[in-house]
């Protein structure tokens, strides 16, 4: 049966979600008509309770969007910054029956051995680990039934959120935001891709000794299947207490995995988060990272890379022109020197650990739950009085990856003068030749150009 967003898998999630939410949407529009007071507190738990307990996707644009300031009401915002995904892993059978639609019904022949309880869940899909004929581990991460439709059922009730929090008079205009959400959603569905965005990759760091990619099996991956090697490593938590020069030595790693695609063809990792990366060792010491998951690979055009270094370099010399030209050049419009000026609070916090030419930690004596909170206080306040403020499309998973990164590092208090890492980063590949670089890439890896 074609599982693509099928009617009565629409019709499940909505009663499923919109219930839940529609019961929470009537309260908040009552008490507004009615001149009470809205209990934003009461209100949030019971949108992060309805939420909460689901796989799939709306779980995870509710943790998108707690990252964006002023997106949603800050209640809202700390509420969903929490959620996790509660929902149990599919039971094996389920899992028979999924592994045969996608590879035929002698599956587990192509298998030498197939686990089968998934070693890891995530919000569209589980990982189970197996051994090829040849003897090598892999992972084979597979897909939960249903997802086109649930995408499409929750992209309508993110409508709803969006629209609730716009009679809220809202600092920011969120139109541009939905729709960049619901580009990347459908593309994390096709796992295809997802093999295509991991060669890409593969070889954009090839030859570099702290940043494994697994190798792709396109025999044993399909649009819902994606098998790749299987990369030994350990939770980057176990190493919160390590000396610092192994700490610094995972940040370092972690750092580049993030800028370094971005400065060479202009792309990032747009979820960026522990889940998806675990230490390798060498000689019993952490030697580097695996980087595990593709599936939010955002492709930038050449302009908007243009707009990010033009905007680090007019905040690095105090050029107002330029950061006004950045901004500009991003797709932001109507723009005052009020709003310039709430904008620049959260460009200098984005930006602060690269703009700073000292040995520091990413974010002095802020803790990983607190990063970037009152940063993101300060903006909403202001953009109440000031907006609101067309927010384009390119920033929205910029951002999260930033604060993804940023959250991450936090945990492991490193030393380093990330300033000096990034002007290596520019001085090794000048944004005036990223169209060029990144045309050759993503030719190879087939995938499209933006």
């Amino acid at each position: 049966m074609d599982e693509r967003n099928s009617f009565s898998g629409r019709a499940t999630r909505y009663a499923r979600v919109g219930t839940n939410m529609s019961g929470i949407a009537a309260k908040m529009i009552g008490s507004r008509l009615l001149g009470s007071s809205i209990d934003h507190d009461k209100n949030a738990m019971e949108l992060a309770r309805a939420l909460g307990n689901l796989k799939g996707p709306l779980m995870k644009v509710a943790q998108l969007l707690s990252t964006i300031p002023d997106a949603l009401p800050p209640e809202y915002a700390a509420e969903l910054a929490s959620l996790q995904s509660n929902a149990p892993p599919m039971g094996y059978p389920f899992v028979k029956r999924r592994m045969a639609a996608e590879l035929g019904p002698d599956w587990l022949k192509r298998y030498r051995h197939f686990e089968k309880a998934p070693a890891a869940a995530a919000s569209l899909g589980q990982v189970h680990r197996a051994v090829t004929p040849e003897g090598e581990n892999v992972a084979c991460k597979l897909q939960y039934p249903n997802m086109d439709s649930a995408i499409e059922a929750d992209l309508s009730q993110l409508g709803l959120i969006f629209n609730l929090h716009k009679r809220m008079r809202p600092g920011i205009d969120t139109s541009e935001i939905r729709r960049e959400i619901a580009d990347r959603l459908r593309e994390e569905l096709d796992y295809e891709r997802e093999a295509r965005a991991a060669r890409l990759y593969a070889r954009t760091f090839a030859g570099d000794d702290t940043i494994r990619v697994p190798a792709v099996h396109p025999d044993l991956s399909t649009r819902r299947l994606l098998t790749l090697g299987w990369l030994d490593g350990r939770r980057l938590l176990e190493y919160k207490e390590a000396p610092l020069e192994t700490r610094n030595r995972i940040a370092r790693a972690l750092f580049r995995a993030y800028w370094h695609p971005f400065a060479d063809i202009g792309v990032i990792h747009g979820d960026p988060h522990l889940g998806n990366y675990t230490v390798f060792e060498e000689g019993g010491e952490a030697a580097g990272i695996n980087l595990l998951d593709y599936g939010c690979i955002r492709i930038f055009p050449k302009s908007f890379v243009h707009g990010v270094v033009d905007l680090y370099e007019g905040l690095l010399h105090d050029d107002e022109a330029r950061v006004v030209n950045a901004y500009e050049t991003w797709g932001f419009r109507g723009l005052s020197r009020e709003l310039i000026e709430v904008l620049n609070i959260w460009a200098r916090f984005i930006y602060g650990p690269i703009l700073d030419d000292r040995v520091r930690t990413l974010a002095d004596g802020t803790k990983p739950g607190e990063y970037g909170r009152r940063e993101a206080f300060s903006v909403h306040q202001a953009l109440k009085e000031k907006g609101p403020v067309l927010v384009p499309r390119e920033f929205v998973f910029m951002d999260r990856a930033a604060l993804g990164l940023g959250a991450v590092l936090l945990h492991l208090q490193a030393e380093l003068n990330f300033y000096e890492i990034f002007q290596e980063e520019l001085a090794a590949f000048p944004p005036a030749a990223v169209e060029e670089r990144q045309a050759a890439a993503l030719d190879e890896a087939g995938l499209p150009r933006p």
